[in-house]
């Protein structure tokens, strides 16, 4: 399945909310999620009704486990692969299972082993499914308009969760678990082909790899260098292939026979052949690097393929003339032509040229086989070396560590603690979902947040104060304002750092960067419940609010801290 690209007169600036191409994404993500509520509560219905509490909960976590185990290698899948293909496939097979496990239902009636097995394969695709989602929206808009795409989304989220529980109720009451899981799939259904519908648009020279392809950063072991194919000619690493004998750029030694060697034994040095930058004769460096005078390319840092004969710098890149490809660090596959990756201005290539090569792209993710977990590898080297992203990371996972556990189980708690019942807990819920909607409602308005790290910042700051002042609030209407208010401020600073997380990332990393933050959203924040709730029962609700609000506020005072991300601004 081929990715249809934009073409070059499509309208790069028109406004997400009147571009079409976004709306079908929009409405592809909402069909998406409101069948996934269907779906959650048809099989935790399922799962109570057929077998005791415990059982039942075994099912859910079956589904829950596989999404946060899996997650960071879907977030590999989606950048390998491309994010539109595996979310149209993910999809399919989500769609597929529920409809199958809704046909089984309805022969032989709910048994724990097929709830079991649908809850495993779910669980699983999700894990593929949520980073590929997440990576798209950076690739059906321009970036100026991604704070309104993420203010969109936040919208279908929130109409999501309004619809998706009373819709999924609806179809239990009706027909049993079998008719929700029919709900659930045709909504999904419908997804699939608004989801094939969305173009892709190209990414422009500076901005990273395209789909299947790595970035290219020339830093090889700590040295950097200075030329054009990744670290530059002569770096601290090995080329393979020149013709003739003679010391490297970096003091290395170049031995040169190509002969009959496989392209197995030019990339390794064996079978004649030996370690460095290369080329032959008497060239200068000038002379290896334009291809003049004979012998072969440049080397970069890390192992490189070098072609010979006098091919210029284009042939060799592109495998033309014989000899192979070019190269920088990190394991990228080139699979039929050119893959090529250009960021901070360094441009590398891996090229085919009729055999598979593997060469060295420094933060591109792309190598074959057993080089996913290498992908997954470079993926977080690239979060934790990135002056935005690392900060960001830890400023999310703090915020959501600290807000889960107040907003959900400990919410209950205290309802009922003062007596409010629950409808005073649904009232407060409703405040919250108001002041999150008008947040995500504001950034698809506006479109454009300026001095956006610091509006993030002291949002999430004030969402923090306004956490801990929930649980001293005198009666069920001031908590419904302090709920509202907890909404508005979490859900700008979370849609801001959707936005930040979007256009701080190289594309070509965006499947793992978005898998480490759902990872931390949906995997380890809801640890949070559990020790809330036993927090509260020994020390009562009001400690344990502070304390959560600390903790969110935390997450604030290390984006305050963080220079770059305090001063980080989204795109005109």
């Amino acid at each position: 399945m081929t990715a249809t690209l934009a073409t070059p007169a499509d309208p790069v600036d028109t406004p997400a909310h009147r571009d079409g191409n976004v709306l079908r994404w929009l409405g592809g993500y909402t069909a998406s999620m409101i069948g996934d509520s269907v779906y959650y509560i048809g099989l935790s219905w399922a799962a109570v009704q057929t077998g005791t509490p415990s059982q039942a909960g075994v099912v859910m976590a079956v589904s829950a486990v596989p999404r946060a185990v899996l997650m960071l290698g879907g977030g590999v899948i989606a950048d390998r692969f491309g994010p539109r293909r595996v979310v149209i496939i993910s999809d399919t097979v989500r769609c597929a299972a529920v409809l199958a496990v809704a046909g089984l239902l309805f022969l032989t009636g709910p048994g724990l082993w097929q709830l079991a097995v649908l809850a495993l394969v779910f669980g699983t695709v999700d894990a593929v499914f949520l980073p590929a989602v997440g990576a798209l929206p950076a690739r059906v808009t321009s970036r100026g308009q991604l704070a309104r795409v993420q203010g969109m989304r936040g919208l279908g989220i929130r109409f999501a969760s309004v619809v998706g529980g009373p819709l999924g109720g609806l179809a239990v009451a009706v027909g049993g678990a079998a008719a929700a899981f029919t709900f659930a799939g045709v909504l999904i259904a419908v997804s699939v082909p608004l989801l094939i519908s969305v173009r892709l648009r190209e990414l422009p020279a500076g901005d990273g790899p395209g789909e299947g392809a790595g970035a290219v950063d020339g830093t090889v072991d700590g040295a950097e260098g200075t030329g054009v194919f990744g670290a530059g000619y002569g770096g601290a690493g090995e080329a393979v292939g020149a013709d003739a004998g003679k010391p490297g750029h970096s003091g290395e030694r170049v031995v040169g026979e190509r002969g009959g060697r496989s392209v197995h034994e030019r990339l390794t040095g064996r079978g004649g052949g030996a370690d460095a930058a290369g080329g032959d004769g008497g060239r200068s460096v000038r002379e290896r690097l334009t291809g003049r005078g004979g012998g072969a390319g440049a080397a970069g840092g890390g192992r490189m393929v070098g072609g010979d004969g006098g091919r210029s710098v284009r042939q060799r890149l592109v495998g033309r003339g014989g000899g192979l490809g070019a190269a920088g660090r990190g394991r990228v596959a080139g699979e039929g032509g050119k893959r090529e990756g250009r960021r901070g201005g360094r441009v590398g290539a891996v090229v085919d040229s009729g055999e598979r090569v593997v060469g060295e792209a420094g933060g591109g993710a792309l190598g074959p086989g057993g080089a996913a977990w290498q992908d997954l590898v470079v993926g977080l080297r690239y979060i934790r070396r990135h002056r935005v992203l690392a900060p960001l990371m830890l400023a999310i996972a703090l915020g959501d560590l600290g807000f889960v556990g107040p907003l959900n189980i400990g919410l209950t708690l205290l309802a009922d603690e003062r007596g409010w019942g629950a409808s005073g807990m649904g009232s407060v819920l409703a405040g919250f979902g108001v002041g999150a909607g008008a947040a995500s409602l504001l950034l698809a308005v506006r479109g454009r947040v300026p001095h956006a790290g610091h509006v993030m910042v002291y949002a999430c700051l004030g969402g923090a104060v306004a956490i801990g002042a929930l649980a001293f609030v005198p009666g069920v209407l001031a908590a419904v304002g302090v709920a509202l208010l907890i909404g508005l401020l979490a859900g700008l600073s979370g849609a801001l750092c959707g936005a930040l997380l979007q256009t701080q990332a190289d594309p070509g990393y965006l499947g793992r960067v978005t898998a480490v933050a759902s990872l931390v959203s949906l995997g380890f924040a809801p640890l949070s419940m559990p020790l809330s709730a036993a927090a509260i029962g020994a020390w009562g609700t009001g400690p344990v609010f502070v304390v959560s609000a600390a903790v969110c506020g935390l997450g604030g005072v290390v984006a305050l801290c963080a220079r770059n991300l305090r001063r980080a601004e989204l795109p005109m």
